[in-house]
């Protein structure tokens, strides 16, 4: 089984080494490494590890590895689906530039894949404190509009669930929300306990402000 292990360590020469042979103590394979943030100053690095691990093995296994290496921290860990590609975004707006028929579900698909998230929801601009969904991608909910007090999308930031706005389960489930514009609609993204670090909304933010301009989204 996959898991997407997100891990702090320090930065420092070795540490990452560190961490990747104690992983293997438990007999676990690491697919991918992605760099998430680093701290200024040369602190702490944030690293998301994408590892398959033995049927017999459990997960807790990987944190008590991880933590053995001094200074390791581990942040969250949920089972992983996805796809191990380097290129994702570019691969993204590659086929965005291709004219699809459906380039808002495309972009929504295709941003829930790039980001590790569970569902992504291109949303109109709110009439009456309402927005539209335009399109869906992932395992997105099966919604038709939804309210927006958060609204401008501007700038790109994570979301708090709230029952005033959201569906309860988004809250009950730890989904992390984030949010960014997309031209003149919004750019919804949901996954379960994984932090928003702020170089991914700086990512996110820059990859839909690019797929504006290529496929521009029709706003009801």
């Amino acid at each position: 089984m996959s898991f997407l292990l997100r891990v702090v360590l320090p930065d420092r020469p070795g540490a990452l080494g560190a961490v990747a042979t104690a992983l293997g103590t438990v007999g676990a394979d690491i697919l991918s490494v992605d760099i998430v943030e680093r701290t200024p100053g040369g602190g702490c690095v944030t690293d998301d590890f994408v590892i398959e691990l033995p049927a017999d093995r459990l997960a807790d296994s990987l944190i008590t590895a991880a933590a053995t290496v001094e200074g390791v921290r581990v942040e969250s860990i949920r089972p992983y689906a996805g796809q191990i590609d380097p290129h994702r975004e570019l691969e993204l707006l590659e086929a965005l530039g291709r004219g699809p028929d459906a380039p808002a579900a495309v972009l929504a698909d295709g941003v829930a894949r790039v980001f590790r998230a569970g569902w992504a929801l291109v949303l109109s601009a709110p009439v009456a404190g309402r927005g539209d969904v335009l399109a869906r991608g992932g395992a997105a909910p099966e919604l038709s509009s939804l309210a927006m007090p958060w609204w401008p999308p501007r700038p790109s930031r994570p979301l708090e669930p709230d029952d005033a706005w959201s569906p309860p389960d988004w809250g009950r489930l730890g989904t992390e929300l984030a949010v960014t514009a997309l031209g003149d609609a919004a750019l919804l993204v949901g996954r379960p306990a994984l932090r928003w670090a702020p170089s991914e909304l700086m990512r996110l933010q820059a990859l839909a402000a690019i797929a504006a301009t290529v496929a521009p989204v029709e706003n009801s």
